[in-house]
């Protein structure tokens, strides 16, 4: 395994970059957090509308979340490589492709985590919100909105250990991320399947096991924070009376 390392982890890291287009792990990262990073705007506006009080609103985004959770990626992938060529006449290059698919795939998963956010506060701040004459949108921007992205980082860093799972399914497009490189460094070296394949399944590994340890930490430090400001509301309200 060390000698496949020493002599392919250039090739492994960033593919045929600078002689070639970049690939490999640095394109992996580059994809899945420029999809995350597209997709969460996105997936704000998709939860915000899920929680409208407008049915016009709320009901296309609630079938077009259902619709895109209810179906594999694999199957969102082929219509943003083939059904939108057909449409717009424009053909996407294999990065743009998997972009488009990860955003609006990710997009209908963080509605889901940001609905969840907003209507698990108290139902009082939304009330005496309204009691002081903030309107429907004040409400979200300024008062709900902001402790639920608060309450929401563990679960967005777990959405991106998917999201880099997901970038693997560039290969079957010819997406030159690592899972696609380490198959071309597999037919170069041939006799040494598990050790290649090793590297490759140690390597999202340690970039996932590492995210999830992330927002493991990030859920204990928020959960300490919530409890001390809790306890510092009861004493001084007890010190007022």
């Amino acid at each position: 395994m060390l000698e496949v390392i020493q002599t392919y982890w250039l090739y492994f890291l960033v593919g045929q970059y600078p002689n070639g287009p970049l690939g490999g792990l640095v394109l992996t990262v580059l994809l899945a957090s420029s999809a995350l990073v597209l997709a969460l705007p996105l997936g704000i506006a998709f939860g915000l509308a899920r929680l409208s009080p407008w049915r016009w609103l709320r009901w296309p985004v609630t079938g077009l979340v259902y619709a895109v959770r209810g179906v594999p990626l694999l199957m969102v992938v082929f219509w943003a490589y083939f059904f939108l060529p057909s449409v717009t006449g424009v053909k996407t290059d294999q990065f743009s492709t998997m972009l488009i698919a990860l955003v609006v795939f990710d997009a209908a998963y963080l509605a889901e985590i940001v609905r969840a956010g907003v209507q698990g506060l108290p139902r009082g701040q939304a009330e005496a919100s309204r009691a002081l004459g903030l309107s429907y949108a004040r409400t979200m921007r300024l008062v709900l909105l902001p402790q639920a992205l608060r309450s929401m980082l563990p679960s967005l860093v777990n959405q991106f250990v998917s999201t880099i799972k997901e970038t693997s399914l560039g290969y079957i497009i010819g997406l030159a991320e690592v899972s696609f490189i380490t198959t071309q460094i597999n037919t170069q070296v041939f006799t040494r399947p598990a050790e290649v394949y090793g590297v490759l399944g140690m390597t999202y590994f340690l970039m996932c096991f590492g995210l999830s340890r992330a927002a493991y930490w990030l859920e204990r430090r928020l959960a300490r924070r919530s409890v001390s400001s809790t306890t510092n509301n009861k004493a001084s309200r007890e010190v007022s009376a």
